[in-house]
């Protein structure tokens, strides 16, 4: 039987969903809601560590938030496409966990599989929603149609001008340690990995600086924001304040 969740975090590679919107993650489950994360990569392309070396970290990260599901795709680092058989295989995830709203990746990043997996899941999350199109689940029951009612998009390495962003300060330390739970990607000075463009000191501490700008901007100390597909409606000023 599926589990249904209140928020699907899709990521092309273990731990974009740690940096982009784990703060979020967190928040959201602490106020009680269920939070899964579908990774479509094992990373395999990164220039430290490995892919299995990222399944124990990916598992590790998934303790630390809480999370109520966590799966691979097992696209190809690098060289999955937006077609026909990617998407199937997306919409069957959206369809299995009948998100209400995905959170996914940048819209455009340094990193070109950001945006390409941005544009994947915006189609898959529309495609799910058409009941002609056939999927069957684990256990081959025939999957009913799902789309999620809002899907918005974290930020990553790229700044991109933010729609709304969320107050994570409470939720910094947990943002932190999942984070940290990918040691072989980031900074260690005893590694005898090859360094790569995230293992130096400095871009953990990119990372926090970028959520106290998102933070600065909303008069906390830290926040993360995201882009949204669609225009957000307010049914009451008052609820804004």
């Amino acid at each position: 039987m599926s589990l249904k969740l209140d928020i699907l975090v899709l990521a092309v590679h273990p731990d974009d969903a740690e940096l982009g919107c784990s703060g979020t993650i967190a928040k959201q489950i602490a106020l009680g809601q269920k939070v899964g994360i579908v990774d479509f990569t094992r990373g395999e392309l990164g220039t430290r560590g490995s892919a299995e070396i990222r399944d124990a970290e990916a598992a590790e990260s998934a303790k630390i938030l809480g999370l109520s599901a966590r799966e691979n795709l097992r696209f190809r680092d690098g060289f999955f496409k937006n077609d026909e058989e990617h998407q199937l295989k997306l919409i069957t995830a959206i369809r299995k966990y009948r998100p209400e709203i995905i959170l996914a990746n940048a819209i455009e990043d340094r990193h070109p599989d950001h945006g390409r997996a941005s544009q994947l899941t915006t189609e898959a999350c529309f495609y799910s929603g058409l009941r002609m199109i056939e999927t069957f689940g684990d256990n081959g029951e025939k999957q009913q149609a799902w789309r999620p009612k809002q899907v918005f998009h974290y930020i990553q390495d790229r700044y991109i001008e933010p729609d709304f962003i969320v107050d994570v300060s409470d939720y910094w330390e947990i943002k932190d340690a999942s984070i940290r739970a990918f040691s072989s990607q980031f900074y260690d000075p005893n590694s005898s990995d090859p360094q790569s463009y995230i293992s130096s000191p400095d871009f953990l501490q990119f990372i926090e600086a970028r959520s106290r700008e998102m933070g600065h901007k909303i008069g906390v100390k830290y926040g993360e924001g995201f882009t949204s597909e669609k225009k957000l409606e307010v049914k009451d000023l008052m609820g804004m304040l």
